[in-house]
């Protein structure tokens, strides 16, 4: 199963480094997510990631770093629905219901099924589906390798994720909640939690 991890949603000095240990220990995919942050930042944050990471990179937002930095690909969401015009290459998008998944999921590479568990970042904001749910859109092959599941994704339920047929699992909050960038000397909390989550999803 693919683990995929989604930036934190603001820019810090040590993120580049981070990222880069994340693909150096096993990481499949990264999801460049800086909602409403200027285009330069991003920039320099792709920079400085090794050109050989790049290409296992997503982007959010500034949909032109794609092809300036050799990306994987874009993801849309709703701030940005639409794809840039005479685009070609991989596309992903996130779902939020069975029925705008069965819609869509053939017409991208992959897409993100959300939220799955209750969201980390998001307060208030509740798993939409329930174990059962789950269980019976893997009967039904809704859910299949072609669709990753988004929000709450920790230790102690992704071996579920694995169970119920996913084809990866979306980490964001549980990563990035294991490092303060005000207080934290050293980001190897993040690294040994990114570890358990991959050996778990394995």
């Amino acid at each position: 199963m693919k683990l995929i991890v989604v930036t934190a949603p603001t820019f810090f000095v040590e993120e580049d480094q981070i990222i880069t240990a994340l693909f150096e220990e096993g990481m499949d995919i990264l999801h460049l997510r800086k909602p409403e942050t200027p285009a330069v930042y991003a920039e320099r944050l792709l920079t400085l990631i090794p050109e050989k990471y790049r290409r296992r990179i997503v982007t959010h937002e500034h949909f032109y770093l794609k092809e300036e930095f050799g990306l994987m690909g874009i993801h849309l969401n709703t701030r940005n629905p639409n794809e840039p015009h005479d685009y070609a290459g991989h596309v992903s998008c996130t779902c939020h219901s069975f029925e705008e998944l069965q819609a869509k999921e053939h017409a991208y590479d992959y897409v993100f099924l959300s939220p799955v568990y209750d969201c980390i970042t998001k307060q208030g904001v509740r798993a939409g589906f329930t174990a059962e749910e789950l269980r019976q859109a893997s009967r039904r092959h809704v859910i299949d390798s072609n669709v990753m599941a988004l929000g709450g994704i920790t230790p102690d339920n992704i071996v579920a994720i694995k169970d119920y047929g996913f084809g990866g699992a979306v980490v964001m909050g549980d990563l990035w909640n294991k490092f303060n960038a005000c207080t934290d000397r050293n980001y190897l909390g993040v690294l040994d939690h990114f570890k358990r989550l991959k050996r778990l999803a394995e």
